[in-house]
This record gives C-alpha cells, structure tokens and sequence, in this order.
C-alpha cells in the first residue's frame, strides 16, 4: 500500500518545497506582490503602478507575464536585484525564433531560447551583424529588435528601469533609482525594505493622490479575456439556443464589458482609446458589435448579430495573440494628438467606419462561402445583400465624416488641411472605392452578383489603410502610429482573401 502513495506522496512534497522556496525567496528579498503590485513608479514620463510596468516589460522581453510561479512584481523586482551583493539567481530567457539569428548566436536544433545573461555578452556580435546589413530586411529588423530588448533587460537587472518616490525635504516627489533608494543595509534586512517602500507608497498618496490605483484595478481585472469568454459564449447561444434573447444578452453583456475596459483606459490616459494600433483594433470590434446590435434591431435579422460577434471576436483575438503587433502600453502622447476634442471626433469617426465596413466584408465572405459551397435561397441572398448594403453606408458615411474632420485638424495642427500623405491618400482611396460600390448598387450599375464581391474585394484598401500605411509604407506625418511585424499579417490576409474570390467566383449554388 505504501508503495502504491510512496509517488503522489514525492509530487506532494516537491511541490510543497518548491512553493516554499519560492516564497521564502520573495520573503527574503521583500519581493511580494502585495506590497509591489501598487507601489507607484515612474517610467518614461509616465507615473503606474509597478505591477502595470512588470507586465509590460516581461511581455516584450519573453512573451509571458510571469515564470517559476512569481508574479510579474515579483520575477521584476529580483531581476532589478541582480546588480546588488544579494545571490539572485533568476534569470529570463529570449525566444530566437529567426532561423539566421539562430546560426548567429549558435543556437541547437533543440534549444529555441537563449539567456538574456548570455545574450547580453553578444550584443557587440548582433549589432555589428546588423550593421553589415545593407537592405532593411526581416534579418535585420529581426537583430534590432533582439538588440532592444537585450538593452531593456540590462537596464532591469542593473536596476535602472524603474524610479521609486522619495519624499524630499522640501516636500516634494522626486524620483530615485534602484540603488540610490536603498542602502546596503536595507537590502540586507527585508523588513526595513518593506517600510522604506510602504512609506514612500504612503508619501507619494498624500502628495499627488492615488489616481495612479485605478490601473491596478485595470490590469487585475482582464476584462479583454473576459469580454473574449463572452463573445465565445453568445456566439454558441446564438448558433446552438433557440432562444435569441440568450444570446442577446450575452452580447450586451461584452459591449458593457469592453466599454468599462475602454472607459478605464481613458480615466487612465486622460484621452479617447483610439491612438495606437492596440486601442484601434479593440475600439473597431466594439463599434462593429454595437452597430451590429443596432441594425440587428432594426432589421430585426439575427444573421447581423452573428457576424457583429464574430468580427469582435477576431477583434479580440489579433489584440490578445498578435503581440508583436499590438502592445497594451499606454504611453505619453506625441503633441499633435493632444487635442482630445479632434482626437475624440476624426479618429473615433475613422475606426468606427472601419468597423462598419469590417461587417459588410465578413458578411460578404460568409455569402460567398455559402453560395459556392453550401446552398442560398435568393430570399437569403437579398436579406443579406440589404444588410450589408445597409453597412456599407454606414462605414462610408463615417469614414466620409473622419476624413472632412481629419482635414480641420491637419489644417489646426499643420497649416494645410489636405498634403497627399499616404494616410491621407489611403484613407481618400478606400472613400473613393466604397462610394463607387455604393453609387454602382443603387443605379444597377454593379448588378447583384458582383455586389457581393466587390464588397469583400474592397476591405483590402481598408487593410491597406489601416495596417499598410503604418506596418509597411511607415512614412508620412502620420509618423506616431507607425509600428513592426503586420507585413507578413497583411500579406497573408491579401492572399487569403484573393484566393477565396477566385475559388467562389466558380459556379455558385443558388436554390429559387
């Protein structure tokens, strides 16, 4: 009998320890999350909370939040450690995942990470390679971006990536290092660290408030997984329940969620969510749900309903997997986008326009899907053609809206209102293509049949818009959204997207 428990009783015990030596770990170095999680601190001009920059900071260097079971306070306030006379021994690794900065750092066919400690010895080797590159190619970007987040990890573990708040005699905040923080004497004694912190926590509040708290709330609450569970979660009820009000409510109940999410980010940053690419996916999926529910009403037709889900979903997928195209950060604003009433008016009109135009392309690919390879009575066919006919109008007219509101500001912050950047010409080429869809669907001069498709063929000038001019072209005035890592994205869509018009375009099924 013994035997048969001797390895549930080894597991429990090894489990017991390790859990043990982790928190003695934390204990030992005053590294705990409850003390860490809201301590405020300063980081390129920007007061959060530590916890807010832990995560950040641990996302781009390796793709994850935590590791060994330490929070992300944690696992970043022993890395910060590292630089002191304390044994600290943690340490984090980089994914190579470019197969000739593979052969370049000698990375084993079975290995697909190295040690940033060990990274850091090469960094003279990969900015040298980089160097020696003359086109700006994926090799090359790839080794700057390596470079940078080497960099970033040496300023953490020499305990300069985050500043603490001192009080200073002439009660005032001011911000120190790591090391000018604490003495050696503190670092030897964990509680008389604790107090330093708790104190400086405490001093910071009653100097500047506790404003900056509202973000720990954000970060612990996940509402962009929760709102995901829930889009999930009506997408079934409407697919599989009957009951229309079920998924109903459950699609009310992720509009609530994003918008709280959204409504914090702004309380937050102090401005409209729609100024980098992270907040404009997430603010196109809501707008899109929103307007969905809104026609869905109207029309009273739940197939808009579906895809309003559906397109938030996708929405909600490309913010939480694609990293290495969207960050979460929020950062200081570059100064012409610190007008939030041009901000809140031309951008939020654009991005919603393109959330109503994201509905009429996903319902045009699901009509095309379902007359090639399923069946679609011609009462069916004309539901959703009207639908969708009834979303582009939408998005145009938005996107007509955003580009007239664009020019006021351009004008306002620039001195011209129309100058042929390619943000602007994109944004004037997807307006011109969908009022041609459109004058072509009211005058019969697009017949029916290719409606559809050139509704689906056209959201590709809006991708071009949206994720071409930032991801690709990168030029222009519009130089602040500007972003790496959507040009194989992009390509892919473009492919994708082709090829299925190609392969529906051959003898669709109709049934009378």
């Amino acid at each position: 009998m013994m035997k048969t428990y001797l390895p549930t009783i080894s597991f429990l015990f090894f489990l017991l320890s390790s859990l043990c030596n982790i928190s003695l770990a934390t204990e030992k170095y005053f590294c705990d999350s409850k003390l860490l999680d809201s301590l405020p601190i300063q980081q390129n001009g920007r007061i959060k909370p530590l916890l807010v920059h832990a995560k950040e900071i641990l996302k781009d260097l390796t793709g994850k939040t935590s590791q060994d079971d330490l929070s992300s306070s944690e696992l970043f306030c022993l890395l910060s450690l590292k630089s002191s006379s304390l044994p600290i021994t943690t340490s984090l690794k980089a994914k190579i995942e470019h197969v000739e900065a593979r052969i370049l750092l000698s990375v084993g066919r079975d290995e697909s990470s190295v040690e940033y400690d060990n990274l850091l010895t090469q960094l003279p080797t990969i900015q040298r390679s980089a160097m020696l590159i003359q086109k700006e190619n994926s090799y090359k970007k790839y080794l700057n971006k390596l470079y940078n987040q080497a960099n970033i990890y040496q300023e953490l573990v020499a305990g300069a990536n985050w500043l603490l708040p001192q009080r200073s005699s002439s009660n005032e905040i001011k911000w120190s290092t790591l090391k000018n923080f604490f003495s050696e004497e503190d670092l030897t004694q964990p509680s008389l660290a604790s107090q330093k912190l708790a104190q400086a926590q405490k001093d910071f509040i009653a100097l500047q408030g506790d404003h900056y708290l509202i973000e720990v709330t954000y970060a612990k609450l996940h509402l962009v997984d929760f709102s995901m569970l829930l889009t999930m979660i009506a997408l079934i009820a409407l697919v599989a329940i009957k009951n229309f009000n079920f998924a109903l409510g459950f699609s009310v109940l992720t509009v609530l969620t994003e918008s709280t999410y959204m409504i914090l980010r702004m309380i937050i940053s102090g401005r409209a969510p729609v100024t980098n690419m992270y907040e404009t996916m997430l603010f196109s999926g809501l707008g899109g749900l929103f307007l969905a529910l809104i026609i869905g009403h109207v029309k009273k037709d739940k197939i808009i309903v579906l895809v309003g889900l559906a397109y938030n979903l996708l929405s909600l997928f490309m913010i939480t997997f694609a990293h290495g195209m969207f960050s979460s950060s929020i950062g200081p604003l570059v100064p012409v986008l610190r007008d939030n009433f041009w901000l809140s008016t031309h951008v939020t009109s654009i991005i919603l326009s393109y959330g109503a135009l994201g509905l009429s392309w996903l319902l045009a690919n699901v009509i095309l899907i379902k007359r090639r390879f399923f069946t679609l009575s011609s009462d069916d066919l004309a539901r959703y053609t009207d639908i969708t006919y009834t979303c582009l109008k939408f998005g145009t007219v938005l996107l007509a809206l955003g580009i007239i509101l664009g020019g006021i500001w351009a004008d306002y912050s620039w001195g011209r209102f129309w100058g042929w950047d390619p943000k602007e010409t994109w944004s004037l080429i997807v307006l011109l293509i969908y009022m041609a869809i459109i004058h072509g669907k009211h005058t019969t001069w697009i017949p029916p049949a290719r409606f559809i498709p050139f509704t689906a063929a056209a959201f590709m000038s809006v991708m071009m818009a949206w994720f071409g001019v930032n991801y690709i072209l990168a030029s222009g005035l519009h130089s602040y959204g500007f972003s790496e890592g959507g040009a194989l994205f992009l390509f892919s869509f473009f492919t994708l997207q082709i090829v299925l018009l190609i392969v529906t375009a051959i003898s669709p099924k109709e049934k009378n």
